[in-house]
């Protein structure tokens, strides 16, 4: 897909993105609600509800039923999502991914695959991208890199969020880019196990059980200490609400954290792969 066509297709789902979001108002006002009493129905805040009316938040399809019901308004609501296109759904989804990303006071995250993106090195990053199918074209790949790498400027603020990660050891043996590119991403992760505030546990191969069979997760905490969860798969991402589903992916995290080592072994275990390099 060319840049042209690509941004094209931004430009009319933000348009539907506006339509939506004037829908909501019309119906939560003639319902009788505020901004911060429709919010508080469903935990997710005034800020969320301002955002998705002003077109600057996609409407995600279980809040849109959700809302459907409570309002009165007979499927509208859902009726007007689906008619945006799922191609052009998924970057918002991730872009309201990053958006809570930034704000988030504690976040947990585990990868089978790859490493974390918040942990990846440019070079790696790059690798990543360019392993994608169908492939993105060179403007685009360190555009995105980029925007991978202004990601990590999170870990270094002033006060950087809690941050917790398990990555099964598959992704630190697989040799990503390179062997340049590999002995520099194990150098940058061993520097970052040092950080504070920061734990990296390594959930090591040949293991007889294993709780993370189903995929990557991400959990985040945001400062108002509501859970989200964020989960991406080769049909587009989704980021999770509900307290049920949210409970079900941290009881997931606590148990690969039991089954991974601890951060001294696994400090010790980049070590030993750095010495075998």
């Amino acid at each position: 897909m060319s840049t042209t066509t690509r941004r094209s297709r931004a430009r009319r789902n933000a348009s539907a993105m506006k339509m939506v979001g004037a829908l909501l108002a019309l119906f939560r006002e003639a319902a009788g609600y505020t901004q911060k009493t429709l919010g508080e129905q469903f935990v997710i805040g005034e800020q969320q509800i301002a955002s998705i009316e002003q077109g600057r938040r996609p409407l995600k399809p279980d809040l849109a039923d959700q809302l459907d019901e409570l309002l009165n308004t007979k499927g509208a609501l859902s009726i007007a999502l689906s008619k945006m296109p799922e191609v052009d759904l998924i970057p918002l989804w991730a872009e309201e991914y990053l958006d809570r990303e930034r704000e988030a006071i504690a976040i947990s995250w585990y990868e089978g695959l790859v490493v974390p993106g918040l942990l990846q090195t440019e070079a790696y990053a790059r690798a990543v991208f360019r392993s994608r199918v169908p492939v993105y074209d060179e403007d685009e790949i360190e555009q995105l890199v980029a925007a991978r790498i202004e990601r990590r400027e999170i870990l270094h603020g002033k006060v950087p969020p809690t941050t917790s990660f398990v990555v099964w050891e598959a992704a630190l043996r697989d040799r990503l880019g390179g062997n340049t590119v590999h002995l520099e991403q194990l150098r940058h992760l061993r520097e970052y196990a040092d950080l504070p505030g920061l734990t990296l546990q390594v959930l090591p191969l040949g293991r007889t059980s294993h709780a993370g069979l189903d995929g990557p997760f991400i959990l985040l905490e945001t400062s108002e200490h509501q859970r989200l969860a964020y989960t991406e798969t080769h049909r587009g991402s989704q980021l999770i609400a509900d307290p049920d589903e949210v409970g079900i992916l941290t009881q997931k995290y606590a148990m690969l954290r039991t089954q991974a080592l601890n951060a001294e072994d696994t400090r010790d275990l980049l070590n030993r792969l750095l010495g075998e390099q």
